[in-house]
């Protein structure tokens, strides 16, 4: 007598397959998902970096522009005496950056005299003088010129120019 083997069950390869694929997809969505991170943190580390080196060399400029102690360093310096709210001596700040575009070389230096702070206000009143002025000095820190008011950059380049003079 012939034994009847039962029938193999035929095994399909089709899930396995499947959870092959799945599994795949699965890896190289986790890998795009993992470069797409990385690059925006690299993205966003540049910016914060770049917005970082801004804001420092600006407080740096800022610092270095109200050190009043450069008056007589061996280089001509102007000093506006300037009060932040004033609006007045926003322009005439305006006016003396503009002014002193021409000599970037290095001839003269720019200082400003907050009158909002105690060094900026002593100074001020050291020489006598309110906001909405420029204090012109020769490189031994001997005062030249007072300039009250607003004035054109053409005008203060040409203060300048003679300051430079002697």
């Amino acid at each position: 007598m012939k034994k009847h083997r039962k029938p193999k069950k035929q095994t399909s390869n089709k899930p396995q397959l499947q959870k092959a694929k799945t599994r795949h997809n699965d890896v190289s969505a986790g890998r795009r998902n993992f470069l797409r991170l990385t690059r925006n943190i690299v993205i966003g580390a540049g910016v914060v970096g770049g917005v970082g080196y801004a804001l420092a060399s600006n407080v740096i400029n800022t610092l270095n522009e109200h050190d009043l102690t450069r008056v007589g360093n061996g280089t001509p310096t102007i000093v506006q005496v300037h009060d932040p709210n004033c609006s007045l001596c926003l322009a005439l700040q305006k006016e003396t950056r503009s002014a002193l575009k021409q000599f970037q070389d290095g001839r003269l230096d720019y200082v400003i005299a907050n009158i909002k702070s105690a060094s900026g206000r002593a100074f001020a009143n050291r020489y006598g003088v309110q906001h909405v002025t420029l204090l012109l000095f020769n490189a031994d820190g001997e005062l030249k010129n007072i300039l009250q008011g607003q004035r054109g950059s053409h005008q203060l380049r040409a203060e300048f120019s003679r300051l430079l003079a002697g």
